[in-house]
């Protein structure tokens, strides 16, 4: 059963870079046809996918995002992770990564709790 964990500050200052990372367990995030993604929820609201890296280490980002985000990802520490610059309140909000097969369910990591405040 595949596990993923996220870590990094649970405070960011406005303007700072957040950066977090995903570990992954009992799967490698080179396995073909898998992609590995990152998610996020503000208070109050749904949720929001921000963008993703694939097995080939390809990455696409939500057109909303594209100029702040990077996913990049450390194959040797089997990690991958979300950096997203010039940060404000509005980033605020529990930011899920996620492990999703060409042809299978999503599986989740529990989430991390991320506060924008100064």
């Amino acid at each position: 059963q595949v596990q993923l964990l996220e870590s990094g500050p649970g405070l960011v200052k406005p303007s700072q870079t957040l950066s977090l990372t995903c570990t992954v367990s009992d799967a490698s995030i080179t396995t073909n046809d898998v992609d590995w993604i990152w998610i996020r929820q503000a208070p109050g609201k749904g949720l929001e996918w921000m963008g993703y890296m694939s097995h080939h280490g390809y990455t696409y980002y939500s057109p909303h995002l594209v100029s702040r985000i990077s996913i990049s990802r450390d194959t040797s520490k089997n990690q991958f992770t979300l950096q997203l610059a010039s940060v404000t309140p509005e980033d605020t909000g529990v930011y899920y990564c996620a492990r999703k097969p060409y042809s299978g369910a999503y599986s989740w990591g529990q989430g991390t709790q991320v506060t924008v405040s100064s």
